[in-house]
């Protein structure tokens, strides 16, 4: 089985966006995830876990999506600010019923943001707030000025404003961000977006060449295509982005560590039936508008699977194995080959919660499956992707999959970086790259693996994760590799 690799067709740029993760004030998320507070005995810069910034540094996470998710609606942020001993708490409605005490809020998310070096994207009220209220928010963050706001952020500590690309106006207005129809709430997006502006550097000479804020309409699941059609007609030139929520539902088998071969065909085929959904939403956009300035954001993805026995319902934490991370892959495979229209995208959620990337307990902390899937495809990000043509196509498999999916993408010092997913949970998938005419000069590459069940725990933390791929080999100038059932794989392509 070959695959054809032309850097000569490569085509836009990979957003390293697409990378992103999503963190809500759900479960155990947050408090008992990211933030331990000042005093806790567990290692923290500023109530921060230190170990957990130090992961997603490694993976190079752009982005994060806060604070939520359906608690979004339901939050003032005027409630996260200040002392934290004067913050009024809340309860959450959506994710148990819970008392939030607020100490999590903009100045140690934006810190989050800054520790490990990611972009902030925030999403603001539209459900049960205000238009001032959220025009206040973007003040209070983007101001180096001495508005009312400005002044307010540095009584709290902080004097210059923080860089803001991306922010959301809302999010499943549809549904528990306030049951509105597509066309109130297209209104209602233009009517917020209004109000928000980027501040930064306002009153200087050179002011109008701040960039403006990516103002992200709350969009749909990817089924409701009506949705999309709605916000694009009536509101389409007011935004940046739309987004488009995106779970993928395992079968009939969706415990999250005892199901059999069969679940794990059939998740692939229920990811890679995504496409169709997610091309007909491009189609609506590119209708309306082709030029492509409005990007999709996809900033709700992942596996959603059954909760852990034992577990709280509302708390959404689910385990994680070589299916999770196939599914993803597969799923980042479909974002990179629609990157010039889909530049950012956020895995549901980073940690306790959904496909979590990391699990916490007290002072122990585990990287799952899909952790190390992310470490694997890092070098995807901002590159230029290159379509890939098999000079031979794909065997089937079972319920119709080809044995193999593959991506790839050229970066700016003419190395070539490719992902392979091997489909069959029975049998090896042996494939050779070949690079059009040019020659490798050497090869290297990583993979993941283990049978479909394979997951890691606190008691068996590296279970899965990343090894040096060593059954690869350069044959006339070709790069010929054999990949065990269940392996997702990375090559790194030198050509001559």
């Amino acid at each position: 089985m070959k695959a054809v690799i032309d850097i000569r067709n490569k085509k836009n740029k990979i957003s390293r966006h697409i990378y992103g993760h999503f963190s809500e004030h759900l479960g155990r998320c947050v408090y008992g995830g990211y933030w331990v507070g000042e005093d806790s005995p567990i290692p923290n810069i500023n109530g921060i876990r230190t170990d957990i910034v130090e992961a997603m540094k490694a993976i190079k996470v752009p982005n994060i999506r806060w604070p939520g998710g359906c608690f979004a609606d339901d939050y003032n942020w005027m409630d996260g600010i200040g002392p934290k001993e004067t913050r009024p708490p809340m309860v959450n409605t959506h994710w148990g019923g819970v008392l939030e005490n607020n100490h999590f809020g903009t100045h140690e998310f934006m810190d989050l943001c800054e520790q490990i070096g990611c972009e902030p994207y925030i999403c603001g009220n539209v459900g049960s707030g205000t238009v001032r209220e959220m025009r206040n928010w973007v003040e209070y963050l983007t101001d180096d000025g001495n508005s009312p706001m400005a002044q307010l952020r540095r009584k709290n500590g902080r004097d210059r404003a923080w860089d803001i690309q991306f922010f959301g106006i809302g999010n499943e207005n549809w549904g528990c961000g306030g049951f509105m129809k597509a066309e109130y709430y297209a209104n209602e997006f233009r009517r917020y977006a209004t109000y928000a502006r980027n501040y930064k550097s306002m009153g200087e000479t050179n002011w109008w060449q701040v960039a403006p804020l990516i103002k992200i309409a709350g969009g749909s699941n990817a089924e409701d295509l009506q949705w999309t059609e709605t916000l694009m007609r009536e509101a389409g030139r007011f935004m940046g982005g739309l987004s488009v929520h995106c779970y993928v539902k395992p079968g009939e088998e969706s415990s999250g560590t005892v199901f059999s071969k069969d679940s794990w065909y059939q998740t692939a085929v229920n990811t890679l039936n995504k496409e169709s959904l997610l091309k007909q939403n491009i189609s609506i956009m590119d209708f309306y508008d082709p030029e492509k300035r409005v990007l999709m954001a996809v900033d709700e993805w992942g596996m959603w699977v059954d909760n852990e026995p034992g577990t709280n319902n509302a708390f959404l934490f689910q385990q994680n194995t070589m299916r999770s991370a196939m599914s993803a892959a597969l799923m980042l495979h479909i974002f990179q080959k629609y990157s010039d229209r889909i530049r950012l995208c956020n895995l549901a959620q980073t940690i306790n919660v959904l496909q979590a990337i990391i699990f916490t307990e007290g002072a122990k902390m585990v990287k799952t499956p899909t952790y190390h899937l992310f470490d694997l495809f890092k070098k995807h990000q901002d590159s230029y992707y290159v379509p890939v043509a098999w000079d031979e196509k794909p065997k089937s498999i079972k319920m119709g999959l080809p044995n193999a999916d593959i991506s790839a993408s050229a970066s700016d010092n003419g190395k070539v970086f490719i992902t392979i997913v091997n489909l069959s949970a029975d049998d090896k998938a042996e494939i050779v790259l070949n690079f059009a005419g040019r020659k490798a000069r050497s090869v290297k590459g990583g993979f993941i693996s283990g049978e479909v069940t394979a997951h890691n725990t606190f008691d068996n933390p590296n279970r899965v994760q990343v090894q040096e791929l060593n059954d690869i080999q350069v044959v006339n100038g070709e790069a010929l590799l054999s990949l065990f059932p269940c392996t997702i794989a990375a090559v790194e392509a030198e050509l001559e």
